[in-house]
């Protein structure tokens, strides 16, 4: 054998083994990350706190939040709660509209929005219980 075919030879086998060795250390390093995680999760539900990783790493965290339960949605409030808040709503943007005025400032968008939640209400008044 020549020198040139000894040498593609040899550097075939070391890409082969280049690429063995890069999917092991992904491998390896998936598993040791999913066994910290695990770890700290533990931690935090045994002792509350998070676990602190030594000073050269720093991109590690754990989110607790994505392996708990996801929360419920807020109940929708009843009609007549709903009907109070708009109320509220109306109740506080006159009071702005009616500063405004005094001031001399355009009330233009705060009419808007009365408009909006006078629809609001309306709307909510159809809907309601019967």
């Amino acid at each position: 054998m020549d020198a040139i075919s000894e040498y593609q030879k040899w550097k075939q086998q070391g890409e082969s083994l280049r690429s063995q060795a890069k999917q092991a250390m992904e491998a390896r390093f998936r598993d040791l990350l999913a066994e910290a995680a695990q770890i700290a999760q533990e931690y935090q539900r045994d002792f509350g706190g998070g676990l602190k990783p030594p000073a050269p790493v720093t991109a590690f965290r754990y989110k607790a939040s994505a392996v708990q339960k996801p929360k419920k949605a807020a109940p929708k409030p009843e009609p007549n709660a709903r009907m109070a808040e708009l109320q509220k709503r109306r109740a506080q943007i006159q009071k702005k509209i009616e500063i405004a005025k005094a001031s001399g400032k355009a009330t233009k968008n705060l009419e808007d929005r009365l408009y909006e939640v006078d629809d609001e209400i309306h709307l909510a008044g159809q809907t309601g219980p019967k």
